[in-house]
Parts: structure tokens; C-alpha cells; sequence
């Protein structure tokens, strides 16, 4: 991953060795902190090992002065593209996207109690109104896809039980300082929304900045199929105006969510296409046990594995080794499509000569950020298959209930207008 997005966002870490009473206490105490929606997934309490990594809520680069207060915003910005593959036999999946689909049946079965207004293609237009509408519905219905740090404590994020519009009020008291120092704004839901807009705007430009140039050699795929999702609330709103919605402005190539997005798009076959290999891969396995350690399917994920992902050609010759390619391809993309950006922001300090991070301005204030990259594990080989069931049940949820549903409303709109003209032509 430091070669696909660049070494400065990617921090690898270390493997520690920890006693096993210490995991087992620790498990019982953080359980009352998780969000509802997280104490289905537990802890490995036996292996005794666990991953040292910095403090993301902190600023990465060069040593930071304590006593300056950071805010750090996390985004899960899921898959940016729809599907290009001819593989895909439901034609929903080539006009809309999985985020808003999975939402829908998220919902139905409790995970969720309301369907975001957020969706991917939105944040990877590179259109900034665009871009600035999908960040709004994330603070709006944060999930699991948005978390705001002060200081490296949690204020704002999923499992907060408090209504919304209480929520935005408190974290814009939170961002105040960091956006009008001089305290010069009156209180009440006009400073709420202006604060709020000052965070949107400022995430923006942090995230179609560019400082991390990454390893000449990572692939670039050019975006095919559609740039815009049928169900997004913005390309609706604009629909139902009969305005079209603005495309994109195309995301600055030295970006992140740009590296993001073409590692993603490493998912050429869609798990439509790609399932097929896996089983191919499988029946390999099943004769040959022996050759998984050969294949890499548990890793060393090392400069060989990197460069057998360069290979983009889609030509299957029938081979193991193409199957094998393309599931590892695919597990590469799914680790993109699953992973958070972390946005650490503090007040830049005039005139301090060892502070050389990169500088956003707001419309009162000035901010030093750094970006790092979260929750880069590579998904496993053996979650193919369930990611092939929960595709299926998805788009078939989608299919019978909502979208039944909008071409009932359209056809009901039909009959019920009075103002329908009968023209007849000459023949």
C-alpha cells in the first residue's frame, strides 16, 4: 500500500507481543465504550500479539507541540466507482453504486435506523459542490463512515444516541476555535451551519491536495462506466430541477482519494467476474495444498506480490496463475474500498521555523493537516465467497423493493396528471 498511495500516508507499524490477561482485560474494558452496531466482531484475546501504531489523531509530521489543540476528522469513503465490468449480470450495478444499494438493506434489517444521504461517486467527482454535499450528509448520518477528534478524544461519531441537529450544535461549539479564533461569531444555528461549512470546505481542500507523489510505477486506470449514481440525493435534487449533474472536475492525479480510486479500480471483473477465478484457485488448492504457501494467498505481500498486481490484462487464458491474479487483485481493491483516511488539523503558529507540515487556509484562520491512511490489512482470501452472497442479496433487495417501488411512483405520477396532451400525426 506505501507503493499504490505514497509512504507518507502509510504507516506499517509493528508487531508486539502482549500478555494474554492484559488482552482479556482490556476487552472487558473498552466493551461498554463500543457503538451497539460494533459488539457483533470481538477481540482475538488468544494469539497474544497486536499491531503498535502511531496515535492517527495526532499530527504525523514532525514533532508535534503538545499544547496545541488538534482535531482530526476520520473518513470511510468506500467505494468511488460503479462497476465497468461486462461480467455484471444486474443491470442496477452498472447504474448505482454499492454504498447507496447496501444502505437500503442495512436499514431493513436494523443496522441502521435512516439511509444516508452520502454517496461515493459524490466525494470522488472531484466537483467541489459535489464533494462538498457528500461530506454535509456524512456529518448528517456519520454511521460508521465519519468521526471527529479533539485532542485525541472522540466528540462526534457513530453511536451517539442524541438527535442530530443536537449533535452538529455541539461539534460546531468543538470547531469554533479552530475556524474563528477571534470568537467574533454570534451563537445559534447560523454559527452551527457557517462552522460547519468551514470544516466541509477546508476537508475538501486538504483532500484534493497533493504531498505524497507515491512509486512511479503503481498503475493508473482510466474511470470508465457512469461518474454519476442514479440514487445519489444530489443528482436527484438537480434531476427533479432538470438540471444535469455536474460530471466531475476530475481529482487532482497526486491526490489521495485519487490514489485511493485506482487502487480500487484494480476490481476489474466486479465479484461477478471474479468469482468464478476464486473457485478456479480453489479446485487448484484442493489437489495441490501444498502450492498455497508458492502462490502467496497468506503473503509475503512483498515487492514480488507488488508486481504481479501491475499486470492489468483482462484476457483469461485459462490459467491458475491468471485466476490467481485477479483474486489478488481484487482483495487489494477491497482493502481500498474499506479503508479511512485520517485529516489531523491545528492552528498553524506563525513564524515557527520547525513547523514545516502543509498549510490550509480557512476564511479566518490557518491550518497545518497531515494524512494518513487507516485499516490497510489486506481482506482475506477465505471472505470471497461471503462477499459473493452478500453482492447477490444487496442488488436482489434493491431491485425488489426500491427500485419496484420508484417505477411504481413513476408510472402512478403518469396516470394521475390531468394535463397529458393527445397528439396525432398524418400518416
Amino acid at each position: 500500500m506505501k507503493d499504490f498511495l505514497g509512504e507518507n500516508y502509510v504507516h506499517c507499524g509493528e508487531v508486539v507481543q502482549l500478555p494474554l490477561e492484559f488482552v482479556k482485560q482490556l476487552c472487558l474494558k473498552i466493551q461498554c465504550e463500543r457503538p451497539e452496531s460494533r459488539c457483533d466482531k470481538d477481540l482475538d484475546t488468544l494469539s497474544g500479539y497486536a499491531m503498535c501504531l502511531p496515535n492517527l489523531t495526532r499530527l504525523q509530521t514532525y514533532h508535534s507541540a503538545e499544547h496545541r489543540p488538534i482535531l482530526c476528522v476520520e473518513i470511510k469513503p468506500k467505494c468511488g466507482f460503479i462497476p465497468f465490468s461486462n461480467d455484471v449480470t444486474h443491470e442496477m450495478k452498472h447504474k448505482v453504486c454499492r454504498y447507496c444499494m447496501h444502505q437500503h438493506l442495512k436499514v431493513a434489517t436494523g443496522k441502521w435506523k435512516k439511509i444516508s444521504k452520502y454517496c461515493p461517486l459524490d466525494l470522488y467527482s472531484g466537483d467541489k459542490q459535489r464533494m462538498h454535499f457528500a461530506l454535509k450528509s456524512l456529518l448528517q448520518e456519520a454511521q460508521n463512515n465519519l468521526r471527529v477528534f479533539k485532542n485525541g478524544k472522540l466528540i462526534y461519531g457513530c453511536g451517539d444516541a442524541r438527535s442530530p441537529v443536537a449533535d452538529l450544535k455541539e461539534l460546531a461549539h468543538h470547531l469554533k476555535p479552530f475556524f474563528f479564533p477571534s470568537n467574533g461569531l454570534a451563537s445559534g444555528p447560523h454559527c452551527t451551519r457557517t462552522v460547519i461549512r468551514e470544516l466541509v470546505h477546508v476537508i475538501t481542500r486538504v483532500l484534493l491536495s497533493s504531498s505524497d507523489k507515491g512509486r512511479a510505477g503503481a498503475p493508473r486506470l482510466g474511470l470508465r462506466g457512469p461518474r454519476v449514481c442514479e440514487a445519489s440525493p444530489f443528482s436527484r435534487s438537480l434531476h427533479h430541477q432538470g438540471k444535469n449533474t455536474p460530471e466531475h472536475s476530475g481529482l487532482p492525479k497526486g491526490c489521495l482519494l485519487y490514489k485511493t480510486l485506482q487502487v480500487q479500480m484494480l476490481d476489474q471483473l466486479d465479484i461477478e467476474g471474479l468469482y468464478p477465478l476464486y473457485n478456479r484457485v480453489e479446485r487448484y488448492l484442493e489437489e495441490f495444498p501444498e502450492e498455497r504457501k508458492a502462490l502467496q494467498i497468506d503473503g509475503p505481500y512483498d515487492e514480488v506480490f507488488y508486481q504481479k498486481l501491475l499486470d492489468l490484462s483482462t484476457e483469461d487464458d485459462g490459467t491458475v496463475a491468471f485466476a490467481l491474479r485477479k483474486v489478488q487483485q481484487y482483495r487489494v481493491a477491497m482493502t481500498a474500498k474499506d479503508c479511512s483516511i485520517m485529516i489531523a488539523l491545528s492552528p498553524y503558529l506563525q513564524g515557527t521555523s520547525s513547523d514545516q507540515r502543509p498549510v490550509i487556509p480557512s476564511s479566518r484562520s490557518r491550518l497545518t493537516f497531515s494524512v494518513s491512511v487507516l485499516d490497510l490489512d489486506l481482506k482475506p482470501y477465505e471472505s470471497i465467497p461471503h462477499q459473493y452472497k452478500l453482492d447477490s442479496k444487496i442488488v436482489n433487495y434493491y431491485s425488489k423493493t426500491v427500485h419496484a417501488k420508484d417505477d411504481t411512483v413513476r408510472a402512478t405520477r403518469f396516470k394521475e396528471r390531468e394535463d397529458c396532451t393527445l397528439v396525432l400525426h398524418k400518416v
